[in-house]
């Protein structure tokens, strides 16, 4: 039976992979973009997705944006919180506003999308909610540290509204990429790359599809007994 899809930040490599393999499955998908709008028209021609335009840490907008994916939709069934950014800063030099666009940009939007959408999941008693998190905030590597503690905060995020909204039938789970060979990727300094792949078990950066492959099996069915878990998908670190 088709679902109806909210993905954030679908304008990005990660995002726009989650989007067509929802819409490859046959499921209803809106998704969410901020400024890229050349890149959100592509993608809803080649997917069929609907997109929508906010900014994510401004609670009117996301309300907006949220209650129109819900009436293109007509409800939602499953939330992909995917919309985050990064900013390559030392931390000496990492000034309040640049730790606030950081983290408001990762986490604030967590909670604002999460907050609205969940209440579809709510009335429904049934749900799936899969966060994007990243190895910077699980591993040590040499990352910014606004950026590592953002991705950090989404696994707390994860578990603590799991337990929460368990009563609902919703799950909540988190993915956790290591290094990709596109999106945020395309920034890491050679040496640091070759430092990641001779202690990644794969040999190799990680594919867009692999990544979004997991995020569909967790939203599915099949995966109903897997709830308040932040998976790694590294390649072994």
């Amino acid at each position: 039976m088709p679902r109806s899809v909210l993905v954030t930040g679908g304008s990005g490599a990660l995002g726009g992979a989650i989007v067509r393999r929802f819409c490859t499955a046959g499921d209803a998908v809106a998704f969410t973009y901020r400024h890229n709008a050349e890149a959100a028209e592509k993608l809803t021609a080649e997917s069929g997705a609907r997109a929508v335009q906010a900014e994510l840490t401004d609670a009117a907008q996301v309300f907006a944006a949220v209650s129109q994916a819900r009436e293109r939709l007509g409800g939602i069934d499953v939330l992909v919180n995917c919309a985050g950014t990064t900013q390559v800063m030392p931390f000496a030099l990492i000034e309040e506003e640049d730790w606030d666009e950081i983290i408001n940009s990762n986490l604030k939007s967590l909670f604002l999308v999460t907050r609205e959408a969940a209440r579809d999941m709510v009335a429904r008693r049934s749900g799936a909610i899969v966060n994007i998190g990243s190895i910077a905030g699980q591993r040590l590597l040499e990352v910014p540290v606004h950026y590592a503690t953002a991705k950090a905060g989404v696994s707390g995020f994860t578990i603590a509204l799991a337990a929460e909204l368990k009563r609902y039938g919703i799950r909540v789970n988190s993915v956790i990429p290591g290094l990709l060979e596109s999106g945020i990727a395309r920034h890491v300094p050679e040496r640091e790359l070759a430092e990641y792949l001779h202690y990644c078990a794969a040999g190799r950066p990680g594919r867009m599809e692999e990544v979004s492959e997991l995020v569909f099996f967790l939203a599915g069915e099949s995966a109903s007994y897997i709830n308040a878990q932040n998976i790694h998908i590294d390649g072994g670190i």
